[in-house]
């Protein structure tokens, strides 16, 4: 961890982010940043627990003068999306997070940053141990597996928290109160295919697709970034048509969340046909680049001869699959009726893969309205089913209603309005938070959602802003200052 990043304005945020970036944490597997928060409530000698998902709750005493005020929950996740570039060797399971300073941008080098939601969980872990910030009595709730199913939040016992107010800190636009969000549900399709010897005659090639900006599926769905799974999938099922194209071998993309930047193939094509093949595949190729840009502007698309593997897919199966692919519903599928520029549902084909004869395809499919997630994914579903495929619902999880009469927005607004003489930006969001889930278990609590710049979240060249860090830091002091009474 270098230490130029401790050295950052305000040190008690950076070096609590910089602590916690040293604890590996990938979703599904929070054992250890678990029992580092255990361990550092503890050593505050502050009420600390956690539960039988991994849930840590600290709670902390009103600091003088405060006693009369709300409790305020405090609330972040500790897990991260753990994402590389192909040509980074990191171990997320075992290694810490290695930050550089850029400009006003700190970076992971080649690796998600784990900003998104390090960094809200860095600032409560500050006020925890301060003895100088003014505050309410709090409860500090740090949740597990955010990223995969939020079944930290899930499993939290109903009496687990008191508080009446809780400040979400997952928001990432430092100019953005958030007071609603998506729902969404995994869609898993699954099939196994046959294993045919490769046919006499043929020439293997490895098709590699790279250099997406990928991103979150939630917040970048709109954006117009490639989607690995996507293009693969047109570029196979042309081949095959035209030139007898055999695939393989298949693995593309990875979390559910994080729209696909890199696919790799394997696939043969008949002797006869390698110099038409390899000529179309680069025609469509530029197509694909000129249908991209400017947006994706390090696309790459390599052709590389390799060794004949022994077996291929059966063409029945692979035929399937293509078609299937191709009809599945991926992108924006309908934008709010009732909120400008917000987009109400959308899908994305999170990963594919192709291997020893077993298919699988994951998606995730989001929505604001739970009608409208649930006709998705059952569009979704038919592609798939129709294909012969099995289908999986799971890790689904309810939208976060907005409330524009919440009472601690209008703390919120009206703080945020007095420190930076603007108007927030009072929003709902496509991407997913824990308040609708919070929401249905403590239906009483009101809820806000807010928090530090974060760009590129869930990809690589995740990078978190450092002057939006210390306007965020300022504005959640404030707020602290200024909760309602009992």
């Amino acid at each position: 961890m270098s230490t130029t990043i401790r050295e950052l304005e305000p040190k008690e945020v950076w070096n609590r982010f910089a602590d916690l970036n040293g604890v590996p944490r990938p979703s599904k597997k929070e054992a250890k940043v678990t029992a580092f928060m255990v361990a550092f409530g503890k050593k505050l000698g502050l009420e600390t627990h956690s539960d039988h998902a991994g849930n840590v709750i600290i709670r902390k005493p009103a600091t003088k003068g405060y006693e009369n005020k709300k409790t305020i929950i405090l609330q972040s996740h500790l897990d991260m999306v753990c994402q590389k570039n192909n040509d980074t060797v990191f171990d997320f399971d075992n290694q810490g997070i290695e930050t550089y300073i850029d400009g006003d941008w700190v970076r992971a080098k080649g690796t998600t940053l784990g900003a998104d939601n390090g960094l809200g969980v860095a600032a409560i872990m500050a006020i925890l141990e301060s003895n100088t910030i003014e505050h309410p009595a709090i409860e500090a709730l740090f949740t597990t597996d955010e990223e995969t199913g939020m079944t930290g939040a899930k499993e939290l016992s109903s009496d687990a928290l008191s508080g009446k107010i809780l400040l979400n800190l997952d928001t990432e636009e430092d100019n953005e109160i958030e007071i609603g969000c998506a729902g969404a549900v995994d869609v898993s399709a699954y099939h196994d295919y046959t294993e045919e010897a490769t046919p006499n005659n043929v020439v293997a090639f490895q098709l590699s697709i790279t250099g997406l900006i990928g991103g979150h599926s939630g917040q970048n769905i709109h954006m117009g970034r490639g989607n690995a799974n996507k293009i693969m999938n047109r570029l196979l099922f042309q081949q095959y048509e035209k030139y007898g194209l055999r695939l393989s071998q298949l693995h593309g993309g990875g979390l559910r969340n994080a729209i696909p930047r890199e696919s790799e193939a394997l696939i043969v094509v008949p002797t006869e046909h390698k110099v038409a093949f390899e000529k179309e595949l680069k025609e469509n190729a530029a197509i694909i680049f000129k249908e991209l840009q400017p947006v994706e502007e390090h696309l790459s698309i390599t052709l590389k001869e390799v060794a004949t593997p022994a077996k291929v897919m059966d063409v029945k199966s692979q035929i399937a699959l293509f078609r299937a692919i191709a009809a599945a519903p991926c992108g924006v599928y309908a934008m709010s009726r009732s909120v400008e520029g917000l987009v109400e549902a959308s899908n994305n084909i999170a990963n594919v893969k192709v291997e020893n004869g077993k298919i699988a395809v994951l998606s995730m499919t989001r929505s604001s309205v739970e009608s409208s997630k649930h006709d998705l994914a059952s569009s979704l579903a038919a592609a798939f089913e129709l294909a012969g495929y099995k289908i999986e619902f799971s890790g689904e999880y309810p939208a976060w209603e907005p409330n524009a009469n919440s009472p601690i927005l209008h703390v919120l607004t009206e703080v945020y309005e007095r420190l930076f003489h603007e108007k927030p930006n009072v929003a709902a969001i496509h991407a997913g938070l824990e308040c609708g889930l919070l929401g249905e278990h403590f239906p009483h609590i009101d809820m806000i959602s807010f928090g530090p710049t974060i760009l590129g979240a869930h990809s690589p060249i995740e990078r978190a802003s450092i002057s939006s860090v210390q306007k965020f830091w300022k504005y959640l002091l404030e707020i602290l200052k200024n909760t309602p009474e009992k």
